[in-house]
């Protein structure tokens, strides 16, 4: 899974794994259900090395962002899934990140043993508001931005 965050001067990216996942179909092969952990401790930023790389694992790891050391897991779990074409659903489901679920959508696409999503997931959501200039005044170029993206490429 891919992450990408977003802040006034640029972007950060990185890699999350999951923890365990299951997808439930039906015996004609329509999706009925699905839910995943996601393992907040694999969280890794791609784009940076060394010192910089440590110092940004370290602080999306921290209190500040997700809390990894007491929310070590995150939770997806369909609750709606609408055919929204072929091998294509529109997802409405619950996520849990810090102990807080919202809903949230998104679309899902299966082809054979593979599968594709994308979610934009709004972080103060889930009480994650360091640098968010919804919360804090006077950021300037050091805001970061409440939104960040995920990509999910899965192979079962």
């Amino acid at each position: 899974m891919h992450w990408k965050g977003f802040k006034v001067t640029g972007s950060h990216e990185g890699n999350l794994k999951f923890e365990s996942g299951t997808l439930t179909f039906t015996e004609d092969g329509k999706l009925v259900d699905g839910t995943f952990i996601i393992d907040m401790k694999s969280m890794e930023c791609t784009d940076l090395e060394g010192e910089y790389k440590a110092k940004l694992d370290g602080h999306l790891k921290s209190k500040d962002f997700f809390g990894t050391n007491e929310h070590p897991s995150a939770t997806l779990q369909f609750k709606e899934i609408t055919v929204s074409g072929k091998n294509s659903y529109r997802i409405k489901g619950d996520l849990t990140i810090k102990g807080i679920t919202n809903s949230i959508e998104f679309d899902f696409s299966i082809y054979g043993k593979k599968a594709t999503a994308a979610l934009k997931i709004d972080r103060t959501k889930y009480d994650i508001k360091y640098g968010s200039s919804s919360f804090f005044d006077g950021l300037k170029d050091k805001a970061i931005y409440d939104d960040f993206d995920i990509k999910v490429d899965l192979e079962f």
